[in-house]
């Protein structure tokens, strides 16, 4: 590689780390956002071109910002093992689709996805992203069981209050639909004392189903994603003050902790040493 291709690739790669370049970028990220929402209303034709003229805009400066930041990856095939730049990549790519014929609703829809890019350029936000899909696998065997417990109570719903009212409890399926409105608390007190006034006990049914699912497995849902953002966080802080763990990993705070305690200690016996 040349010296006058790597000052060029410096170059590129201080535009794009600048805070004047990022905070454009967001701007103009807001500014389709808004082109967006306007073209939803019912506008005059001059309105509309003009719109068309800064959406267009907005397309080539995403296309440009997206150029500079590969040709500013020393090696090019890195730039797509991050996942943030794939993601910011297919978006700029479905802007592209023109905005005519047959795909005016394509490109409208791949239009409005421009703004995730929002996302992928605050940091904070890109931590929430990554907290929520590390949190994606422990939430699926919450969910796991929570289908279940609401299966178990559709059918005994379906078995038991049928005969009251066919379109809530007519079969399974439609008992579960039944079963996650009274989840949501939507109306549920009607459906509740529909089938206490055949069968006046039902009400333990519901209150026990509600606190299975709205006050203990929602509450473990929450509880997951917590535990997977403060870890999130935690690493995020070791990786900006430089600390690492073994194997690479940022080191967590238990692990410094750990550490500090056992410099304490040390510190403690080369007193006890001295004074001796």
């Amino acid at each position: 590689m040349t010296t006058s291709v790597i000052q060029f690739q410096e170059r590129l790669k201080r535009i794009d780390s600048s805070p004047l370049f990022q905070w454009t970028v967001i701007s103009v990220i807001i500014i389709s956002a808004l082109l967006i929402g306007a073209r939803t209303h019912d506008l005059p034709p001059s309105v509309i071109g003009i719109l068309t003229f800064l959406d267009n805009a907005v397309t080539v400066f995403f296309l440009i910002e997206i150029v500079i930041r590969f040709l500013a990856t020393p090696k090019k095939s890195q730039f797509f093992k991050n996942g943030w730049n794939i993601f910011d990549t297919l978006i700029v790519i479905g802007s592209l689709v023109p905005d005519g014929g047959s795909g005016v609703l394509l490109a409208r829809l791949l239009r409005v996805f421009r703004v995730l890019r929002l996302v992928s350029m605050v940091p904070e936000l890109r931590l929430l992203i990554n907290a929520l899909i590390k949190a994606i696998p422990r939430m699926g065997y919450i969910a796991l069981l929570m289908f279940v417990i609401f299966y178990i109570y559709a059918a005994i719903g379906s078995i038991v209050f049928h005969e009251i009212n066919e379109v809530l409890w007519g079969d399974v399926s439609i008992s579960m639909l039944t079963l996650f409105r009274v989840a949501t608390f939507e109306d549920w007190t009607d459906v509740m004392y529909e089938t206490m006034a055949v069968y006046p006990m039902s009400w333990l049914f519901y209150l026990s189903f509600i606190f299975l699912t709205a006050f203990i497995f929602l509450n473990m849902m929450v509880g997951t994603i917590l535990e997977v953002m403060n870890e999130e966080h935690e690493q995020h802080r070791a990786l900006q003050h430089g600390e690492s763990a073994e194997g690479g990993e940022p080191a967590s705070r238990a692990q410094i902790e750990k550490l500090e305690a056992e410099l304490a200690e040390i510190k403690a016996l080369l007193k006890q040493q001295s004074s001796s």
